[in-house]
């Protein structure tokens, strides 16, 4: 593939799809329907585990090194008063991934995976969304090479996606809102926990910023103006993740707002992509609604940080291993 940067190389990427590796899923599922158990027992594992081998191209998927991504950025939105916490908690939170004190890192140590926290903006927040572009264009190509060296250097057969960002439910909620369509009270929740009135200035402050990118529909544009750093990494990632062959667990409405663009340019972008879980933020509903995603696990969880999608990484451990470690019936009565 041709050396892109930034934006022209996520344009190039998503032009360039790879696809699954067909005779591995298809191996798979012919195993499922013939494995030591009734037919269909498992049918959503063992849907999971022919998505598995197909993108990891064996027809013996497994789950052995996973390995979480957290991208971190501050948002001059915050200024709107849109969260419950002040902006420096994102600072904090990162020292506590890379401490190893969090709840991903508690999580992760559980599921037998890693943890990187990468720092795309703690201190450098975006411009207010309700007046400017949050990024520009090099802001923009910086947060995307971010995501797409993090996935180039992880070690890993399946990729988690995580986030922390103050504020960053509010851009989440701007690009859900610009390009999902409808009344944008409808794409807004109330994040961290906030009151009545801080949710009433969350609603407005989508408002405004969507009102001021009015007549704008490139995906990736609408990404830049309403968006934020980490959002922009995450997007990347997920396209560089693609281009390995390494299939993906996308976390909540955060990760999820940030796949929104690619599917809007490239429909099948997410082919590789599980959806951890659903959250507790209403919009998250109904993007997976829109994209067609049902989510492996709906337990009302809204902490961020890739914690639901690290849960679930057992899930598809299990799945792989209910196809490759399980005989069928002619291998066993055979």
């Amino acid at each position: 593939m041709t050396e892109r940067t930034g934006a022209a190389w996520l344009r190039h990427a998503l032009a360039t799809l790879p696809v699954q590796d067909q005779a591995s899923y298809d191996a798979v599922t012919e195993r499922a329907a013939n494995i030591l158990r009734p037919a269909g027992a498992l049918a959503r594992f063992d849907e999971v585990a022919a998505w598995a081998a197909g993108w990891q191209r064996t027809p013996r998927p497994a789950v052995r090194r996973p390995g979480a991504l957290i991208f971190a950025a501050d948002h001059g939105v915050t200024a709107a008063g849109v969260s419950k916490y002040p902006a420096d908690v994102t600072g904090a939170m990162l020292a506590a991934y890379r401490a190893g004190k969090s709840t991903i890192s508690a999580f992760a140590a559980v599921a037998g995976a890693t943890v990187d926290a990468i720092d795309v903006g703690v201190g450098r927040p975006t411009a207010d969304i309700r007046y400017d572009s949050a990024m520009s264009a090099a802001r923009f190509d910086e947060s995307v090479e971010a995501g797409r060296r993090a996935v180039d250097a992880l070690d890993a057969d399946l990729l988690v996606l995580g986030e922390m960002g103050i504020g960053n439910t509010t851009a989440a909620a701007a690009v859900a809102a610009a390009l999902g369509g409808g009344e944008v009270a409808a794409w807004v929740g109330r994040g961290t926990g906030i009151d009545d009135e801080a949710l009433l200035r969350k609603r407005e402050a989508v408002r405004e910023a969507i009102g001021r990118i009015a007549g704008i529909i490139d995906p990736l544009d609408v990404l830049r103006e309403v968006g934020g750093a980490e959002l922009v990494a995450m997007a990347a990632a997920i396209v560089a993740a693609r281009h390995r062959q390494l299939p993906v667990l996308i976390d909540g409405y955060v990760v999820t707002s940030s796949a929104m663009p690619l599917v809007s340019i490239a429909p099948t972008a997410l082919d590789h992509c599980l959806v951890g879980h659903c959250s507790a933020e209403p919009g998250h509903r109904r993007l997976l609604e829109r994209l067609g995603k049902q989510p492996l696990l709906d337990l009302d969880m809204r902490l961020g940080e890739g914690s639901g999608a690290m849960a679930a990484v057992p899930l598809v451990a299990m799945a792989c291993a209910g196809i490759t470690e399980v005989p069928t019936f002619g291998e066993w009565f055979g």
